[in-house]
């Protein structure tokens, strides 16, 4: 499309240089004329006449409102419209931390999508992915960002309106460096949870937040202090006794903030904490939980809460936790999931339904600012890009009073390129037969397309939670409609390919621990010599296949550095299944009398004794449990 600006586009121009070829535009005199002016409180695109119009408020409203035009002007030849955005800030937070650490380039790509969509924060995760240059064990081999890394990030974002904050922790979650030999440093209370008090801690905070604050340059900062379960309870407690825990913490914060103070920054924490300390059982989401008043007043007003759930979708339960934050802090900001953690899909079917009721709830209570966050957690297996529909789904949210679905799917297949239902297909790798409707499971959506590609044949921990399940059908029909997706979106290929492996791999190891049960109860030893021959290689070689397949997303998106976890686990599938059809061509040529591992029940992994209605087809995010019931690795001293 030719066009040329006028009025107030200056200081847009490395903008729309960025994403001009995403949406096709060439600058000529000759081209359709737009002009551009700041406006107050909306956005707004038109086209009369044939003369173009664009009113911004934020330099972000005017990228989301040149993708209106763009997509408008695409239709018809006149158009007017108008948007009012509903939140101060809508944003994107992505897990850096959990072995996979995005290149430059891919952030640059992802903040591209994040301008036509409309979204104007990005917030890095960074435990221990950044450069201190006096602590070298500080992400080490860990693909840790250095200080030019993270500017060329700032840049790129500003010129497209978009503000990165940092995320670091300042309590708990550093288990990967605390770890490492301290040098007689006075770090750790218990493991992966910063020892307060000490004022090794407090010069090695200050030490976190001038090397991420400086070269990111923003005013806001996120210093964490989530899920320490552990605080208080190990080396702090042998030094200094028993103390309040709510007193720890605040005690804690307010040297923290001490160090934010000094550098002129805007803090926000993770609330979590205050809710855990107050509930019996530790629960987050704890309704009878009673946190006391002067705890509640105690929280420092220049702080921002942050309320995470991914969890809920009733909008009277986000109603009450509002409520509830809003009585410790003015300055609320909510942060909501997008499900990319279990493995290698999205369960869009729970992003869906927590997000609209989680985002209608804020809406109504004057929330200003909300996240999106796109986790990692057990050695980040999916692909960040397979959530743009759930970054889409927060735009479409940001700039109206309630969701239009059929805008939604207009808007995603305009941003992306991508159709709506080819992104929604991704969530069937875990929605199977089985799982309740749109997997909602409270704790966590069902993931049987991670246990069971990792999971053992011989051992078949989850076997007993798939029985009767037609999976094998499932997945070769998954298989192709992904085949197709890949296929037909070429630029994006990359989100389809290792979900349509993985597929291909689970149409035959999904039920191979149950067969071969079945066969080896029943004697069969026809059966068992044909597993061992035939269906073993051929798994194998699918799994040589989406080993390929995924290695070449993971180095096309991410640095190198913790590529070897997931190498290590492809490693371990292919032995086991190696070793499992030797022990059955054992038993099948009268090497051996019995297969032991066979000869035990199998019982469910959850606990439960028998199969009960509506319950999902299991759940376990943690590698280490879902490849043995045995001791996988030692962590020790303990702390």
């Amino acid at each position: 499309m030719k066009i040329k600006f006028e009025g107030e586009w200056q200081s847009f121009e490395q903008g729309i240089q960025l994403l001009s070829p995403k949406l096709g535009l060439e600058w000529t005199p000759a081209g359709l004329p737009i002009h551009i002016e700041q406006s107050t409180g909306q956005l707004e695109a038109h086209l009369l006449n044939g003369r173009g119009l664009i009113r911004f408020d934020e330099p972000i409203h005017f990228f989301r409102a040149l993708g209106l035009f763009i997509e408008a002007a695409q239709n018809t030849d006149q158009f007017s419209l108008t948007e009012k955005p509903q939140f101060s800030t809508v944003g994107v937070t992505i897990d850096v931390s959990r072995n996979a650490v995005l290149t430059v380039e891919s952030i640059h790509r992802l903040l591209r999508e994040m301008a036509l969509m409309g979204l104007n924060t990005l917030m890095l995760y960074t435990e221990d992915t950044y450069t201190i240059p006096s602590e070298p064990y500080f992400g080490y081999l860990r693909g840790r960002y250095s200080p030019a890394e993270l500017s060329a990030c700032a840049d790129y974002a500003e010129a497209l309106g978009i503000e990165i904050v940092p995320c670091i922790q300042t309590l708990a979650h550093l288990e990967q460096f605390l770890k490492w030999p301290s040098g007689g440093r006075d770090w750790i209370d218990t493991n992966g949870v910063l020892l307060v008090d000490s004022p090794d801690t407090y010069a090695l905070i200050e030490k976190m937040i001038e090397a991420i604050a400086a070269p990111l340059r923003s005013k806001r900062i996120h210093i964490g202090m989530d899920e320490a379960h552990g605080v208080g309870r190990g080396r702090y407690l042998d030094r200094y006794g028993q103390h309040n825990r709510f007193d720890i913490i605040s005690n804690h914060l307010q040297r923290v903030l001490e160090i934010t103070r000094k550098h002129g920054l805007q803090p926000m924490i993770w609330s979590d904490m205050y809710f855990r300390v107050a509930s019996k059982s530790h629960n987050y989401y704890d309704l009878e939980a009673i946190i006391p008043k002067d705890v509640k007043h105690s929280v420092p007003s220049e702080v921002a809460l942050v309320y995470w759930d991914y969890y809920n979708e009733d909008p009277a339960f986000y109603d009450e936790y509002i409520r509830r934050h809003k009585e410790m802090s003015a300055n609320v900001v909510f942060a909501g999931g997008a499900w990319t953690w279990n493995g290698m899909g999205v369960s869009y079917g729970k992003v869906f339904s927590s997000t609209n009721a989680a985002l209608a709830s804020c809406k109504h209570h004057s929330v200003r600012d909300v996240y999106l966050t796109l986790w990692g957690d057990d050695g980040s297996e999916g692909n960040p890009f397979e959530a743009l529909l759930a970054m889409q789904l927060y735009a479409e949210h940001a700039y109206a009073d309630e969701l239009d679905l059929k805008k939604l799917k207009r808007r995603v297949r305009f941003c992306t390129s991508v159709d709506f239902e080819a992104f929604i297909d991704l969530k069937y790798l875990d929605e199977t037969p089985g799982t309740l409707p749109d997997n909602c499971e409270f704790d966590s959506p069902a993931n049987p397309s991670k246990f069971l590609l990792w999971q053992d044949a011989l051992l078949g921990l989850f076997d007993y939670h798939v029985q009767g399940l037609t999976l094998p059908e499932h997945y070769t029909q998954l298989e192709e409609k992904l085949r197709r997706h890949r296929e037909n979106y070429p630029v994006w290929a990359f989100i389809f390919d290792v979900p349509e492996k993985l597929c291909a791999v689970l149409q035959l190891k999904s039920k191979l621990g149950l067969r071969i049960k079945s066969a080896y109860d029943q004697a069969d030893r026809a059966t068992l010599a044909q597993i061992a021959n035939e269906e073993i290689p051929s798994i194998i070689q699918r799994v040589r296949i989406l080993r390929q397949t995924h290695r070449a997303q993971w180095f096309a998106i991410n640095k190198p550095f913790g590529w070897e976890v997931l190498d290590i686990r492809y490693g371990g599938v292919l032995t086991r299944l190696e070793s499992a059809a030797e022990r059955l061509s054992d038993f099948v040529h009268g090497r051996v009398e019995r297969i032991e591992e066979l000869e035990q029940e199998r019982l469910p992994f959850d606990g439960l004794t028998r199969p009960q209605p509506n319950v999902s087809v299991g759940f376990c995010n943690q590698y280490m449990r879902i490849v043995t019931p045995g001791l996988f690795s030692l962590i020790w001293p303990p702390i």
